[in-house]
């Protein structure tokens, strides 16, 4: 199956520094794997994020993000999975990042978003990650416990709104999906 039979219209534009091959998870509805090879910079970060939009207005809201190829990530590369973030959670989906390269994860977690991000081994961990979110629905998720993506230092959240970091005094944000963002 090509890209455009799963999601129309997305090989309209091609970028030799990045390329996606998209692969649908037949069994679990939204779910989409795209795998990545070569490198996200400041130059081709609007490239990527315009195919990945164009999944995520195709209803694909459990993104499945194959890193093994992906050698480089820059910080707009960073900043463009947090958008892809903000997109699908309010729609009930999220993200997984897979086989991420150490060199790549490094800057994860350099610039404390590796804490934000669900981070799988392998393909069917990842497809069990949204099958059990399924399962569970939505259940409660406050009081929300979680490390700050600074220091590390486990926080409690007994609702979403603004606060500061008690170790590092770092202004966080939490929203009413539990997700934690800077300031």
């Amino acid at each position: 199956m090509s890209n455009n039979e799963i999601v129309p219209g997305f090989d309209d534009e091609k970028d030799d520094s990045l390329k996606i091959r998209l692969q649908k998870i037949e069994d679990t509805e939204g779910c989409l794997v795209l795998y990545l090879t070569g490198y996200i910079d400041t130059y081709n970060s609007n490239y990527f994020q315009k195919r990945v939009a164009k999944a995520i207005e195709s209803s694909f809201i459990k993104l499945i993000f194959h890193c093994a190829g992906l050698n480089y990530v820059s910080s707009t590369g960073i900043g463009s999975f947090t958008a892809f973030l903000k997109a699908v959670k309010p729609r009930g989906g999220d993200l997984v990042l897979l086989e991420i390269q150490p060199k790549v994860y490094e800057v994860f977690q350099l610039l404390g978003f590796s804490q934000f991000f669900n981070i799988k081994e392998n393909l069917d961990e990842a497809v069990s990650f949204f099958a059990a979110r399924g399962e569970e629905g939505k259940g409660a998720i406050f009081p929300r416990i979680f490390k700050c993506p600074i220091c590390s230092k486990k926080l409690k959240a007994s609702k979403s709104g603004r606060f500061r970091c008690s170790e590092c005094k770092t202004i966080l944000a939490i929203d009413n999906a539990g997700q934690v963002f800077l300031g």
